[in-house]
């Protein structure tokens, strides 16, 4: 060993840094591991109180996308970039038929995204004909990435081995290996209503004509009120594929969660799939739940987060009306790699919401006209009955801002945030021309207005309910304190409005 010819004050400095080094090389690993993604916003269920049966939730560039059933021939979609705003977001109408064999008792649409398109499956019966043997499934294709549409129908989905009069409802899509089927819930040659599945050659076409039961209710929890296995959800996991489904009748406070696992190679057949013996999720009177079923899945904008979205009633009398709620809650997982979706919370129970939210909840929305750029306003913000309603420069204002309340019939209300009055055609007038104006609430179709997206990027036009005629900025002008009025549908800019979310 060679003596060191440093001083001690040099030896000393060099083991100095030596050390400085060694506790930066082990804090360095330490620092670069990322924080713990923040709660969401602070939420409240029910996420929707109105229409509120079937829910799906979709998660897609920064906003949830809900949609739920409707019982008429409307689909209307919620968009909000927090949870919490679903509750107060705009129903946007997505899509309607006026084809008399499937123009009614529209059910569990839900959203999947595939081949780079989403589709949009529902059930859908005939009108005039007593509900509801004439159910059948049905598929929207979107024209872009968008999910809110626009939204083109492709086909109508059914089996030649349905029983005389048995129904194919509640669709989703099971993803196995490179192959994609459809479930439903149906009557397969005489069978109770169960659960049922068949393979897709694409997203809208089957790949045969006859659908195999892979679940009957035969457990005394899946036939409270008459037997029932419907509304098939996948969850995927570690490489493990699970379906819950629905399980009793849904006029009973029993309807409730079940759940199968795939294990064998063949999801078409029954024996491929094992049944939990008990029920995975059911009421909770003591938190005045009851009937909750019906689920979808999604995840948390930072993707380590998984939820539920489910309907229920408040009453053990509610049935499957429109009575249901949607409400939404985090689950976590057992040891054993299966989910544990607890028990169903009680309304009014504020939670933090999914992790990775940064948007504030909205609480309001400005339309802003998409030929003008600018905002509809209430003259002045002026209180009184009457006043008129026209286009301004966007300020920001409480007089430019919005709540637009959803009526549970496919239409809502504008209820402006500074004077709480409402946007009101003049005099119920028919004609072109006729004004827009703020008036207090009356309750009647004059005030009552659809929000239908166009073909043209994230905007509307404004519908009056008893008219069918739309919020128009007089001339396409483009001046501050140009009129809005009502004016048949033309299709121009001058009749679109962009939803913008405001606080």
């Amino acid at each position: 060993m060679t003596r060191s010819s440093e001083g001690p004050a040099v030896f000393r400095t060099r083991q100095w840094f030596t050390l400085v080094a060694a506790l930066l090389v082990t804090l360095v690993p330490v620092l670069a591991q990322p924080a713990t993604a923040a709660e969401g916003r602070p939420y409240t269920n029910p996420v929707k109180s109105v229409k509120g049966a079937d829910p799906w939730i979709e998660y897609h560039n920064g906003n949830y996308h809900l949609v739920t059933t409707s019982f008429t021939g409307v689909l209307t979609m919620r968009k909000s970039p927090t949870l919490a705003g679903l509750s107060t977001a705009p129903s946007v109408q997505v899509w309607s038929d006026t084809t008399a064999t499937r123009d009614t008792n529209f059910w569990a649409p839900e959203l999947h995204f595939l081949d780079g398109r989403w589709y949009l499956y529902y059930s859908a019966g005939q009108s005039g004909v007593a509900c509801c043997d004439s159910q059948r499934t049905y598929v929207l294709e979107s024209a872009g990435t968008d999910p809110m549409g626009p939204y083109t129908f492709k086909s109508r989905l059914t089996g030649a081995n349905l029983s005389p009069g048995g129904w194919l409802i509640d669709a989703s899509v099971l993803k196995h290996g490179n192959s994609l089927y459809l479930l439903g819930s149906g009557f397969v040659n005489g069978s109770t209503q169960s659960l049922v599945i068949a393979p897709l050659s694409n997203p809208y076409t089957l790949a045969g004509s006859t659908f195999s039961v892979i679940s009957s209710p035969t457990l005394s929890w899946e036939t409270q009120g008459g037997p029932v296995n419907e509304g098939p959800e996948p969850l995927y996991r570690n490489g493990r594929t699970f379906l819950t489904y629905s399980a009793s009748s849904c006029q009973t406070a029993d309807y409730k969660l079940g759940r199968l696992e795939l294990t064998g190679a063949n999801p078409l057949l029954a024996s491929s799939w094992t049944k939990t013996q008990t029920p995975v999720f059911q009421r909770d009177d003591a938190a005045g739940v009851h009937g909750p079923g019906h689920n979808g899945f999604f995840t948390s904008p930072d993707g380590t987060e998984n939820w539920i979205v489910y309907h229920g009633n408040t009453s053990a009398s509610g049935g499957c009306g429109n009575g249901r709620t949607t409400r939404a809650q985090k689950f976590t997982w057992n040891a054993d790699g299966t989910p544990n979706l607890g028990t169903p919370v009680a309304l009014g129970t504020t939670l933090p919401g999914p992790a990775g939210e940064t948007a504030a909840t909205p609480t309001a929305y400005t339309l802003v006209n998409r030929n003008s750029g600018k905002c509809l306003d209430v003259a002045g913000g002026a209180t009184a009955d009457g006043t008129d309603i026209l286009q301004w420069t966007c300020t920001g204002g409480a007089n430019q801002k919005w709540r637009v309340e959803d009526l549970g019939d496919d239409t809502s209300r504008l209820v402006n945030v500074a004077t709480g009055k409402v946007m009101d055609t003049a005099d119920c007038s028919t004609a072109d021309g006729a004004d827009l104006r703020q008036w207090s609430w009356l309750n009647n179709n004059c005030q009552r207005f659809r929000l239908v997206h166009t073909a043209t990027g994230d905007h509307v036009r404004v519908v009056n309910q008893a008219t069918g005629k739309v919020a128009d900025v007089a001339g396409c002008g483009t001046a501050d304190g140009t009129d809005v009025r009502q004016w048949t549908w033309l299709g121009n800019t001058c009749q679109q409005w962009q939803l913008r979310p405001t606080t």
